[in-house]
């Protein structure tokens, strides 16, 4: 291939008329080489794109230009090969030419090569690394745009090496096994940030000559089945001698004529007809078959496929008509071009010529002429000049803050530079720090204020080379106009520190003790000029320390100290004690553990109302101070009780010792702290409980046959804790064994002792307990004996009656008791009246008795009662019924059941029963009732609902009487829905509409049950079962049918015996189907917080873990917050938090009597806020050494 060469130039420095690749005029700028070549041999397969064949001897050289994209077909753009062009000289190919730039990227580029069908061939590039950070990004590309890297397999791979010594990357490209469709153009592109090199190169395979004996049908068949390449195409029948089996006796047919005359449509039919089974192979062999290309009529010499022209020239496009008469029209990528002066149109003889003068890259276009029907195309590449630099630009060497230009001045106005800090492109975005202008063929590069980061190398770079300068930025002096000063700040309180140095714009970093302080949402740093400010807007213990101010870039830096203060505070809300009060129990060991605070150290003293507490100072504690603020309490007395009372300060808290608690404790005790910043003082009430005193002996008022009553007062002193109840013991007068009558606390101060034995003497005993225990036994209560009234006499009977007197007789009572027998009292009164006359004075012993002094007609009512030491027997024992449980509800029994009541009673002597219903007497047709001494049957054998109703029963004793009503419910069927509709049918659905039943069946209505039958079948289907609502949409109805629906109504006793059917039936339609949707409005779900259970007091055992629940709702979700006292519960180990779909728990772990106080839970988000509250009593019986306990109260 001969040396590649470049056209020269004009004298007057105008381009001549040339042939120029594509460009967009960024670089690097395609490889241009001329090639002479003589015209491709007809019988000759085409490698790449075929060329069309010339006309006269002019096109016998052609020339070759090799593109980063050029291996489409010849009617394409960017073809790799080009036409000369009309009006070039063939002589002028011959002259030398410059060489263009080298590629900055590809040392080594592959080369075209030759390979047979079936051998292997290497392609080799390679790229220096010297002045590359990392390894370059290199694509194979076969045509214009098949990228390689993913066809790799058994016939193509792709391989890369880099050597370490020469720094040199070596990128290799394999195929193996070539077949003849691998022929054509290929290209490599290497590509580096912003640099770029590309490389095209072609690939021949050529194939061996073939015999012409070789039977077309058995060399396209598929290979066998197997085989490596089973299902590609075996061209190699076509390429090797094989033994051809004995043709049979049928005369040859040449089939490349018969597939050559038809037309595309019948090549699969001709295939079939001769055998040829691999069609697909067939077709492709055709396509490499070289076609006669048909003469034109219109054109005796068509357009070049392509031509090129440098920026600015001229360039003529000829065409030779055949006939001279046809209408010519020029075309620009199909746009019909007119004469003006950029085209010229030229006619001479049977040329046409179209001249483009002034080419531009606009000009860079497919061209067509048009000779009647017939067309011929060609495409024109404008070749754009490098870009030279003129002027380079100039180092520079200023100070921060000051104005940077850079000048440099190219060959062009308007051309395209690109300016390099270090090798990497300036960015010159709106929000950069560089600006960038131009200046007719001047551009400028400004920086306007420079920092030290803008010290570097600055190139610019154009097309045709580059200019490079460096820039170096240095500090300016500086100068300390206000220094950091020392600071003295309170805790919370906004620390500011600030300084001011020249020159200004110079940024700094601030460090304390040492570490780096980075600005956040509490630190803020702010530099404006040449003050440099820190703010801290509440200052905590942790910013205390030295501050220093290290302008960057020097060695300088600006120091002070802050100091922070904080007064002196008592947190007693870590102690969570309700009203800051701790209850003791006396004999236990009390320590409290309070934290302080405060910067510097506050200095402590305990005080038990005014009398200072004999306190420890431990040794690093001791100061002038902590003595002087002792001598100002030695005036005061001092509480001295030894060492079992003491006090301590260590670190962070104080503490109260008190190691064996007592009474005496009991009181407010004073917390006072000193610092430099103030005082503080606290007050916490120790409260010293134990149990109680042992109550006053117990009285007994009033004794019964086995009972008594006691009452008692409660103990003088309670332990300094309510008193929860009482126990109370008893036991026989002459044993000494006390026995426990109850285990559940006693809360009044009297009770009625049972289960005594009758006529044997008791002492009885109570004990006062609290929360801290048992008090010690009372003094005995005097010894009682229980004794009971006889009972009433017996057989009271009439013996005789006169005019003034009525003798009565009667039997001993029945029971008369360890008290024995006195005598009996006789009572009458007056019919109508209430008052009883005593008609014996003294008792008589006898059973027998004269009544004296009567009016005669006048009627009397007759009473004895037995007397003995307990008292008078009771005349008559009042009615009482004993109304069953499940009697106390409305009884429910169904149409046809049994009804059989049984209601006892008590009463003497025999009561009298009424049973009555609704107000009225009970026919005893319809009820049977029966009575007894003790109950009263009512029975029914066959219920009807007739027999509902309230029936009253009264019992009644003389003037005594008891009621007690009973509500029997018969229930039954209920009756079927009334007046059922069709309200609305739309698609497939239709809506029904019912009234409830007027017969109910005696009980509630609990839901209806709907059917649906086809109009054809009438076949009833259930569509939904236990349906409470009167309206209902039925859906999923086929359409084209036509449907009744019918309703039964349901109850407890099951469905109605009929069902209420619709009167007109539902029609399904098929077409004009139209829903309206109604318009619904959002609801609007949002709402403050609401509990729906609140807390509930709750009593916890000591040492047990326990929960508080609660739930709420609201909308949006609600922050939730447990307090203790008013106290917000935070990162508590011993309280865990839930919260799960509204409901909250709280769950306390191993509570002990100090856990006990008011709990409260509150639910806050941005529409309100609520709260709920609860006690908690932790229940639990210390020992010695135990923890103080919390009681209520």
């Amino acid at each position: 291939m001969p040396e590649p060469t470049k056209k020269d130039e004009t004298p007057n420095g105008q381009p001549a008329e040339s042939v120029a690749p594509e460009s967009n005029g960024a670089p690097p700028l395609p490889e241009i080489s001329l090639e002479v070549s003589p015209p491709p041999d007809d019988d000759a397969a085409p490698v790449s794109s075929p060329t069309p064949q010339a006309d006269d001897a002019n096109s016998l050289k052609k020339l070759s230009v090799e593109l980063p994209n050029d291996s489409v077909p010849a009617t394409g753009r960017k073809d790799s090969v080009w036409s000369l062009g009309e009006g070039q000289a063939p002589e002028e190919l011959d002259k030398p030419v410059d060489s263009p730039p080298l590629s900055t990227l590809l040392t080594e580029k592959p080369q075209s090569g030759t390979v047979p069908v079936g051998g292997d061939i290497t392609f080799v590039a390679k790229v220096e690394a010297k002045d590359l950070l990392r390894k370059p990004t290199i694509k194979w590309f076969k045509g214009k745009w098949m990228d390689l890297a993913s066809k790799t397999g058994k016939h193509l791979q792709l391989k890369e090496t880099f050597d370490r010594i020469t720094k040199i990357h070596t990128f290799e490209m394999h195929i193996i096994k070539a077949k003849e469709n691998y022929a054509g153009n290929y290209r490599c592109e290497v590509t580096y940030k912003d640099k770029f090199d590309s490389c095209s190169f072609d690939l021949e395979v050529k194939e061996a000559g073939q015999s012409q004996s070789i039977d077309i049908r058995s060399a396209f068949k598929r290979s066998s089945e197997g085989q490596e390449d089973a299902g590609e195409l075996d061209f190699s029948a076509l390429l090797k001698h094989r033994e051809h089996k004995q043709q049979d006796d049928t005369p040859e047919v040449d089939v490349w004529e018969i597939l050559k005359n038809a037309r595309p449509d019948e090549y699969e039919k001709i295939a079939f007809t001769y055998g040829i089974t691999d069609l697909r192979g067939l077709l492709r062999r055709m396509k490499k078959i070289p076609k006669e290309e048909k003469k034109s009529e219109a054109f005796a010499k068509k357009l070049e496929p392509a031509y090129q022209v440098d920026k600015g020239g001229k360039i003529r496009l000829v065409v030779d008509l055949a006939d001279p008469t046809v209408e010519l029209k020029w075309y620009k990528n199909g746009q019909e071009i007119r004469p003006s002066p950029k085209y010229i149109f030229e006619h001479k003889g049977t040329q046409r010529i179209m001249v483009i003068n002034n080419c531009n890259m606009n000009d860079d276009a497919a061209y067509s002429v048009a000779a009647g029907d017939e067309k011929c195309a060609t495409e024109l590449f404008v070749k754009e000049s490098p870009v030279k630099i003129v002027k380079g630009i100039e180092p520079v060497k200023t100070t921060v803050n000051e104005r940077i230009e850079l000048e440099c001045e190219v060959s062009e106005e308007g051309a395209q530079v690109k300016w390099m800090k270090n090798g990497v492109e300036v960015p010159t975005g709106v929000r950069s720090r560089y600006r960038v202008k131009c200046e007719g063929t001047k551009h400028y590069l400004v920086i306007d204020d420079a920092s030290r980061e803008d010290t570097g190398t600055y190139s610019i770079m154009a097309t045709g080379g580059t200019s490079e300068a460096h820039v170096q930025v240095d500090l300016k002096p500086l100068k300390i106009h206000m220094d950091l000063q020392d600071a003295t700040v309170l805790l919370g309180k906004p620390l500011k520190l600030h300084c001011e140095i020249y020159p200004g714009n110079v940024p700094g970093r601030w460090y304390r003790n040492g570490q780096l302080i980075q600005p956040n949402d509490r630190i803020n740093i702010i530099h404006r000029n040449k003050v440099h400010r820190l703010e801290i807007q509440a200052s905590s213990l942790h910013d205390a320390g030295e501050y220093t101010f290290v302008p960057e870039g020097y060695s300088q830096s600006l120091a002070a100290k802050v100091h922070i203060i904080d007064p002196p505070r008592v947190h007693l809300e870590s102690l969570n004690f309700p009203d800051n009060t701790v209850t003791i129990v006396a004999g236990n060991k009390l320590r409290l553990e309070i934290p302080i605070s405060g910067e510097p150290a506050p200095r402590v003293v305990w005080m038990k109302g005014e009398r200072v507490i004999n306190f420890s100072i431990l040794p690093k504690c001791i100061c002038p101070v902590h003595i002087a603020l002792c001598d100002n309490f030695l005036s005061q007395v001092i509480l001295d009780s030894g060492h079992r009372v003491r006090a301590e300060t260590y670190g962070d808290q104080t503490s109260l010792t008190i190691d064996v608690t007592e009474r005496e404790d009991t009181g407010n005790y004073k917390i006072v702290l000193q610092n430099e910043a103030g005082e503080a003082t606290a007050s916490i009430k120790v409260k010293v409980v134990d149990i109680p005193d042992p109550p006053e002996a117990p009285l007994v008022p009033v004794v019964g046959g086995d009972w008594c009553s006691m009452t008692w007062e409660p103990p003088k002193y309670d332990g300094a804790s309510p008193i929860l109840g009482y126990f109370i013991e008893r036991k026989k007068k002459q044993s000494s064994r006390w026995m426990r009558l109850n285990f559940d606390l006693i809360k009044e101060t009297s009770s009625e002792l049972k289960k005594m034995i009758e006529g044997v003497p008791y002492e009885a005993r109570v004990f006062a307990v609290n929360a801290i225990g048992v008090s010690k036994p009372s003094e005995p209560s005097k010894a009682f004996t229980p004794l009971a009234v006889t009972s009433e006499p017996t057989m009271l009977v009439v013996d005789d009656v006169t005019d003034t007197t009525v003798t009565v007789k009667w039997r001993p009572p029945e029971t008369i008791g360890a008290a024995g027998l006195d005598g009996y009292l006789v009572e009458y009164c007056i019919e109508g009246t209430n008052d009883w006359v005593v008609s014996n004075k003294e008792l008589t012993e006898k059973t027998r008795y004269t009544i004296t002094g009567l009016s005669p007609g006048c009627k009397i009512l007759v009473r004895v009662k037995a007397v003995n030491a307990a008292g008078e027997s009771a005349p008559r024992k009042p009615p009482k019924i004993r109304v069953p449980r499940h009697l106390k509800q409305t009884y429910t029994r169904r149409v046809g059941e049994a009804v059989n009541l049984v209601v006892p009673f008590m009463g003497k002597p025999r009561p009298k029963v009424i049973w009555t219903k609704n107000g009225q007497p009970i026919e005893p047709s319809h009820v049977s009732i029966r009575n007894t001494d003790c109950d009263s049957i009512i029975f029914i054998r066959k219920a009807e609902r007739s027999h509902s109703g309230k029936y009253e029963m009264t019992v009644q004793v003389e003037n005594h009487v008891d009621t007690a009503i009973i509500d029997i419910q018969i229930v039954d069927l209920p009756g079927p829905p009334h007046s059922v509709t069709i309200e609305d049918v739309w698609g497939g659905n239709v809506a029904l509409v019912w009234t409830s039943p007027a017969d109910c069946g005696n009980a509630p209505i609990t839901g209806y049950t709907i059917q649906k039958a086809d109009k054809k079948t009438m076949e009833w289907y259930t569509c939904i079962e236990h349906y409470h609502r009167t309206c209902i949409t039925i859906t999923d109805l086929v359409v084209g049918n036509e449907y009744f629906f019918r309703i039964f109504s349901e109850n407890m006793c099951g469905l109605s015996e009929t069902a209420t059917q619709t009167k007109k039936s539902a029609l399904i339609v098929k077409e004009g189907l139209q829903v309206k949707n109604p318009e619904y409005i959002n609801h609007d779900f949002k709402e403050a917080p609401k509990f729906t259970q609140p807390l509930i007091n709750t009593f916890a055992v000591a040492g047990y873990n326990t929960t508080l629940n609660c739930s709420f709702r609201a909308n949006p979700r609600a922050k939730v917050i447990w307090m203790k006292n008013k106290i917000i519960i935070v990162d508590d180990p011993r309280y865990r938090m839930f919260s799960n779909q509204g409901v909250c728990t709280l769950e306390i772990r191993k509570p002990s009597p100090y856990d006990g106080g008011v709990y409260s839970c509150k639910a806050i988000n941005d529409l309100g806020e609520a709260q709920v509250d609860c006690k908690l009593e932790v229940k639990g019986q210390c020992g010695m050494g135990a923890s103080p306990v919390c009681l209520p109260g």
